[in-house]
């Protein structure tokens, strides 16, 4: 019985969960657009708009947070590139396109990006 739980297992432990995430949404903010899972891409699409809701507020305390999942490349991208961005928007700040099934394995595929 799944009692509530919030979030994807992915098949993976808590720990390999996490370096996926913090992978992709790094990724995400570095290029732009990523093509993976559709359950990935909806997992990573929570965790990124968290983490610029939390960049748009231009305070210290922002940047240590994010500074904390991110390097130093990825996060300063984040603060001073994309967080200006969305200043006037409240939320919404990816967009998932959906391809279809992949040849291998027939496992859903996705297109991530933040919407310009």
């Amino acid at each position: 019985m799944r009692k509530r739980k919030k979030g994807r297992k992915l098949n993976r432990e808590i720990g390999q969960r996490k370096a996926l995430l913090k992978s992709l949404a790094g990724n995400l903010v570095l290029h732009g657009k990523i093509k993976t899972t559709e359950a990935k891409a909806k997992e990573v699409s929570v965790y990124v708009e968290h983490l610029i809701t939390t960049a748009k507020k231009k305070g210290l305390s922002s940047r240590r947070k994010i500074s904390q999942v991110f390097p130093y490349k990825i996060s300063k991208k984040m603060v001073e590139e994309i967080a200006p961005l969305y200043q006037t928007r409240k939320g919404g700040y990816t967009r998932i396109i959906k391809l279809g099934q992949r040849v291998s394995d027939g496992a859903r595929m996705a297109f991530i990006e933040l919407v310009k």
